[in-house]
């Protein structure tokens, strides 16, 4: 049986995959742009301005998944460079949740 879901769903936050059945989202999360602490590289020049941007998506992930949470909904974020290395791991735990409804 397959897994139904939607792209460009109109959710907070704006998921890159929506199980709606099973209240499930995910979030590819791109290791500059999110901080990923294995990959990220703080730009070396204008680097107020590129502080104040991180810094802000840092917190609005924290707020959507907090926003999403509360609403019934089970929050998965992977890093890119997770999807790049172990894809198959990645669809597995995708698929474990979403099952798990």
């Amino acid at each position: 049986m397959g897994l139904r879901y939607r792209l460009k769903a109109k959710i907070e936050g704006k998921p890159d995959l929506v199980f709606p059945a099973a209240r499930v989202v995910v979030f590819v999360d791109g290791c500059q742009w999110h901080c990923c602490l294995e990959h990220w590289v703080r730009p070396k020049s204008n680097t107020e301005f590129w502080d104040r941007k991180f810094d802000r998506n840092r917190r609005r992930d924290i707020v959507v998944n907090e926003r999403l949470s509360a609403e019934g909904w089970k929050v998965l974020r992977f890093w890119e460079h997770e999807i790049e290395l172990e894809p198959t791991a990645v669809a597995l735990r995708i698929c474990e949740i979403v099952r798990q409804g």
